[in-house]
């Protein structure tokens, strides 16, 4: 029936393997809960984790090197005995006690990938606002919103698929680094024309990073992105700021945009870090950031 596939590295899983083996057992079906771990280096997580081997139907192995996040999400679903995968990432959990059943419910014929949601935890600390402020805003949309733009609103943080359907798209293991891999997945799904349903069925996501850190991933990921797009796995419908960046570039403003992220960019990343980020200056440092990336590979 489904197989749940955990990737790890330095992150404790075990409670949430142990919720949703619960949830699989009440739901009286075939299951089993594959955790993989990308050569961690961490002890205790190792320790934690392996208490999953305990756990029926589920199982915990470690991976001599790391591989890498595409290679091991691809390496799960080859492990995978069963029709439908549900792919949840390490530090997520589910938000309700239905979670499992409600995934079931979704399951049919015509449907091939389900996506239920992201939440946020309500409370947060001031050193992971812009963190929590982003994914608030930007990732945890309404039911409503994400029917409006359904693949451009699909996140690969929890997402169920049919086994055979994966096997076609998989993750593309040619793409390192990171940030952008939703969007290429989200991408493939449209070119290739493979039904995206979206469900009220969320998970939480847990683990976030402070603003200075998350600043550093979001301009790693906007590197993975100009290399995503030069290498013709992206277009610039499918992300938002790569297509007003397009739209700069057409008119020769991309000067503009790179001038004001030098003169701005001390004031912009005081804001950013602040109790109180704004996304909107968050929307221009990035923008300013992406063209000075673009205007030295000119």
């Amino acid at each position: 029936m489904i197989s749940i596939l955990i990737p790890t590295y330095n992150y404790i899983v075990f409670s949430l393997a142990e919720n949703l083996q619960k949830q699989c057992e009440n739901a009286n079906i075939p299951y089993e809960i594959l955790v993989l771990d990308d050569a961690s280096t961490a002890k205790k997580s190792l320790e934690d984790n392996s208490k999953i081997n305990s756990l029926k139907h589920c199982s915990f192995q470690v991976l001599g090197e790391n591989i890498g996040r595409s290679k091991i999400r691809n390496l799960l679903a080859e492990k995978a005995n069963f029709d439908w995968l549900l792919f949840l990432d390490a530090d997520t959990f589910p938000s309700n006690s239905e979670f499992i059943a409600k995934y079931l419910t979704a399951f049919s014929n015509e449907v091939s990938v389900i996506f239920g949601g992201i939440e946020y935890p309500k409370n947060k600390s001031e050193n992971f606002s812009l963190r929590h402020k982003y994914g608030s805003e930007r990732e945890s949309l309404p039911l409503v919103e994400r029917l409006k733009i359904p693949y451009r609103s699909f996140i690969t943080m929890g997402f169920a698929i049919k086994k055979e359907v994966f096997q076609k798209i998989k993750f593309n293991e040619k793409l390192s680094g990171y940030g952008y891999e939703d969007s290429v997945f989200g991408y493939e799904l449209q070119k290739n024309n493979i039904s995206l349903l979206h469900i009220e069925n969320p998970v939480i996501h847990l683990n976030l990073e402070s603003n200075e850190d998350f600043i550093k991933k979001s301009n790693l990921a906007l590197q993975n992105l100009l290399n995503f797009y030069k290498s013709g796995v992206i277009d610039v419908e499918t992300v938002k700021i790569l297509k007003t960046y397009q739209k700069l570039k057409s008119y020769n403003l991309l000067f503009a945009a790179r001038w004001f992220f030098n003169i701005s960019e001390e004031k912009l990343l005081k804001n950013l870090n602040s109790p109180k980020p704004s996304l909107f200056l968050f929307d221009l440092y990035r923008l300013g950031y992406l063209s000075s990336l673009k205007s030295r590979d000119a």
